[in-house]
């Protein structure tokens, strides 16, 4: 199975749309489709077709999502990124060895309450290789 897309339910389209396009820049996601009738904006890799779609719901601050990083550094970057788009921390960047030795990541929460991550999962000078992998 492939997911193609994934829609975050967002409360006001204007301005999570901006903090989106603040936030993801450093991950490589930008602005695609931008439709401000239906109230919804689509994010992707550019030359890719769209992969997070924002649509304004009353469901927003519901989802949980976790998003692919190259290395810490964009990491790094995409955590101050959302903190000056106005997001707030609920993990500062670093190792996550509760989950395995290789994860690195940051979480935050976005305006609107939703909850998102970005995570790198392979070996970096920063990921201590010779560490058991917790159970």
């Amino acid at each position: 199975m492939i997911i193609d897309h994934v829609t975050l339910p967002v409360r006001n389209y204007e301005a999570i749309k901006r903090f989106y396009e603040r936030a993801l820049e450093p991950l490589g996601l930008t602005l695609l489709l931008d439709w401000p009738a239906g109230r919804r904006a689509w994010f992707g890799l550019r030359g890719a077709p769209s992969s997070l779609w924002l649509c304004e719901s009353g469901a927003a601050g519901s989802l949980e999502l976790t998003l692919g990083a190259a290395d810490p550094e964009s990491v790094d970057a995409f955590h101050a990124a959302a903190l000056t788009a106005g997001g707030r921390t609920d993990w500062e960047p670093g190792p996550r060895p509760e989950f395995h030795r290789h994860y690195y990541a940051a979480r935050i929460v976005d305006p609107d309450g939703n909850s998102l991550e970005a995570v790198c999962q392979r070996a970096t000078a920063t990921a201590a290789v010779d560490e058991p992998v917790a159970a």
